[in-house]
C-alpha cells in the first residue's frame, strides 16, 4: 500500500455513529490509536488529509529517544538563543515575517522555564519514556513487525571535554531519572562505528536509544494491520464538527459528514487549527523539520549518532543514511528552505568524513510542537466524546505506542496505568 483510498465522487453521509470512533489523522500516533481501538474491538474510521502520508511519521529520524525528553525551553538554552538566531546556520531559525505570531507562543515558552516549572516537565517526559518499551514491543509483536526494531543505541558526540560539560545537565537529567547510559572514550567509541573521525573525544552511548529500520514502511504496514481488522481509512480535510449536546459528526471539505460517538484529535501540527473549530485552542506550533536521505554514502553505521554542540543527527533507515535535525519557526506555509538540510550534511561529514552524499534526497516536514514540550494526551475539557493527542514534537515516534495505549483506555472507559493530569489540554 503506497497511499490512502480516493474518497468517493459523490457526497456521502455516514451515518448510524452508535460506538464509532473517527481518528483525525493518520501519521503514525493516529493510526497506533485507531489500531488500538480496532483491536479492542471499536468501530474505527481514520482521516487522512495527505493521500501519500508523507508528514512527520514519513521524514523523522527513525529514533526510539527514550533519553529525549528533557524540555527544550530551560535556563541553558535561553542563554544560547540570540547567538542561535544571528546563526544563519544556527539549530534555530525564525523567519522574520513570521515573528509576529510566533511572539505569544514564545511567551509560553519562556514562562515554562522557571526551574520549578522545568522539573515537573522533565518528570512528564521521562514518565512516558520510562514505559516506552513496555507498550512498543507487545504493538510490534502483536503486529509482526518487531524486525523493524534495531538493537543498537545512539552515540553522543563530543569533540572535547568542553563540549561533553556543556551537555553535563542532559546526563544529569538521565542519572536522576535511572535512564540507562555509557561515557566511551575515543578508541571505544570507534570500535563501535569505525566511520567516525578521530576528532570525536568522547561519546555517551544510550542502548535503549533504538531505530526502527524504516519509519513510513512502519506506518504504511500499520495502517495495513487496522484495515485488516475492519478499520476504513477516508481521505479528506476536515471542515468542521456537527455539535448538540455533544459533538455528533466530523465533516469534511468535500462536503461528506462522518457520523462519530468519539473523535480523536491526532493531525499533528495541525490539530491546533481543529482545536480552534471547537472552541478550544492550544498554543500548538511547527518546527519544521529538515532531513537529507542519502542511499548511496559509500560508508556504513550500525548506531544511529547526535552531535549536541553542532545539532544533527544521522541514522541508518529506510536503506540508506539520513541525516536531519535543525529547527525553522515559519508557520505551516512557507516554503521549504532547503539551505538548511544542506547546513546538516555539511555538519554530518565533520563526523563522518568519507560520507558521500549521491543518490539523495531532502524532505521538510512539520513536527507539532507545544511551549513546554510535554505533548496532550487526554480528553477534552469543554466536549464529551473528545480527545486529542499532539504536540509529540521530537517524540512521536517514541511516543506512538504509548500514546495509542493511553486514548485506547480513555475511549474504552478503561483505567490508563499512568496519571494523565501531566498532559491535560487546559493546563496552559
Amino acid at each position: 500500500m503506497t497511499c490512502l483510498p480516493r474518497p468517493p465522487e459523490s457526497r456521502e453521509i455516514m451515518s448510524n455513529n452508535e460506538g464509532r470512533v473517527v481518528v483525525v489523522g493518520a501519521g503514525i500516533i493516529g493510526t497506533t490509536i485507531a489500531y488500538e481501538l480496532r483491536r479492542r474491538g471499536k468501530d474505527v474510521v481514520l482521516i487522512e488529509r495527505d493521500p501519500d502520508g508523507k508528514g512527520a511519521s514519513y521524514g523523522n529520524m527513525a529514533s526510539i529517544a527514550v533519553t529525549e525528553f528533557m524540555p527544550a525551553s530551560r535556563p541553558s538554552v535561553w542563554a544560547q538563543i540570540p547567538k542561535w538566531l544571528l546563526d544563519p546556520e544556527g539549530p534555530v531559525r525564525i523567519r522574520p515575517s513570521y515573528m509576529p505570531r510566533l511572539t505569544p507562543w514564545f511567551l509560553r515558552f519562556l514562562e515554562a522555564s522557571r526551574p520549578s516549572r522545568v522539573r515537573e516537565l522533565e518528570a512528564a517526559g521521562a514518565v512516558l519514556c520510562g514505559r516506552v518499551y513496555e507498550d512498543l514491543t507487545p504493538l510490534l509483536q502483536a503486529t509482526g513487525l518487531s524486525d523493524m526494531l534495531t538493537e543498537e543505541g545512539c552515540l553522543s558526540l563530543y569533540a572535547d571535554e568542553a563540549e561533553f560539560r556543556a551537555d553535563r545537565e542532559h546526563i544529569e537529567v538521565l542519572e536522576r531519572f535511572g535512564f540507562r547510559h555509557e561515557v566511551l572514550g575515543g578508541n571505544a567509541i570507534r570500535d563501535l562505528e569505525p566511520a567516525l573521525t578521530s576528532k570525536i573525544a568522547k561519546a555517551v552511548l544510550f542502548p535503549d536509544n533504538r531505530s526502527i529500520r524504516d519509519p513510513y514502511q512502519l506506518l504504511l504496514k500499520l495502517r495495513e494491520k487496522f484495515m485488516s481488522l475492519g478499520g476504513r481509512i477516508e481521505q479528506g480535510e476536515v471542515a468542521g464538527f456537527d455539535q448538540r449536546d455533544r459533538v455528533q459528526a466530523v465533516r469534511l471539505k468535500d462536503g461528506r459528514s462522518i457520523a462519530a460517538s468519539e473523535i480523536v484529535l491526532a493531525a499533528g501540527a495541525y490539530t491546533g487549527k481543529l482545536s480552534r473549530l471547537l472552541g478550544e485552542p492550544m498554543p500548538l506550533e511547527t518546527e519544521r523539520g529538515y532531513h537529507t536521505q542519502i542511499m548511496a554514502p559509500g560508508i556504513s553505521m550500525r548506531h544511529s549518532i547526535i552531535w549536541p554542540a553542532r545539532a544533527f543527527m544521522v541514522t541508518p533507515t529506510a536503506g540508506g543514511i539520513r541525516v536531519g535535525g535543525t529547527v525553522e519557526m515559519a508557520g505551516l506555509d512557507a516554503a521549504p528552505d532547503y539551505r538548511r538540510a544542506k547546513v546538516l550534511v555539511k555538519r554530518a561529514q565533520e563526523a563522518l568524513p568519507e560520507l558521500r552524499v549521491e543518490k539523495a534526497t531532502e524532505w521538510m516536514g512539520h513536527r507539532p510542537a507545544l511551549p513546554d514540550t510535554v505533548p496532550v494526551i487526554g480528553a477534552s475539557a469543554k466536549h464529551r466524546g473528545v480527545f486529542y493527542a499532539t504536540g509529540h514534537g521530537h517524540l512521536g515516534l517514541t511516543y506512538a505506542a504509548t500514546t495509542g495505549r493511553l486514548i485506547a483506555d480513555l475511549v474504552t472507559g478503561a483505567q490508563p496505568p499512568i496519571d494523565l493530569k501531566p498532559y491535560r489540554i487546559d493546563r496552559f
